[in-house]
């Protein structure tokens, strides 16, 4: 009898974990301008889902406040189960450049914010996408394309 409980319990739970998967893949899906069926990284997007709106707090790097390579390092560490560098300074040394055109999902993109040197990072998704913790609106998805982007990029990489 304890059994079929558990069971049910058990059945339950599946059944709202994948409500919670649907419901995450339709969300991320329409963000991206892409189908559900391209959303294949759940827990990357499980990631992005829980921090988004994390505001924006420099050298943060927990739900309180965190800055781009702040959140870079943590999903790299919960969803790849990898430890890279908490500094856009030394987070591009430590991968191997690739072309704007070769990105995948993972991969790190980088920018000249203040117009010196590179000084801000974000994950890439898929179809120009990439998350990042932006100073004015906090954890959020972004478009290389957008002006502000496209003449403040400056290379792309992938973690080794």
């Amino acid at each position: 009898m304890v059994s079929c409980k558990h069971q049910q319990s058990t059945t339950k739970s599946s059944e709202s974990s994948s409500k919670t998967s649907s419901s995450i893949k339709k969300k991320y899906a329409e963000k991206l301008g892409v189908s559900e069926s391209d959303i294949k990284n759940e827990k990357l997007y499980q990631f992005i889902n829980d921090w988004y709106g994390v505001k924006y707090k420099y050298g943060g790097k927990n739900k309180g406040g965190v800055d781009c390579s702040g959140l870079t390092s943590t999903l790299y560490s919960v969803v790849y189960k990898k430890t890279i560098a908490c500094s856009t300074k030394d987070l591009v040394s430590e991968v191997k450049k690739i072309k704007e055109s070769d990105l995948r999902e993972g991969d790190l993109v980088f920018f000249k914010t203040n117009g010196k040197s590179i000084s801000h990072v974000g994950v890439y998704l898929q179809n120009h996408k990439f998350v990042h913790a932006s100073t004015k609106k906090g954890v959020m998805i972004s478009d290389m394309n957008e002006p502000y982007f496209k003449q403040t990029y400056v290379s792309s990489g992938r973690v080794k």
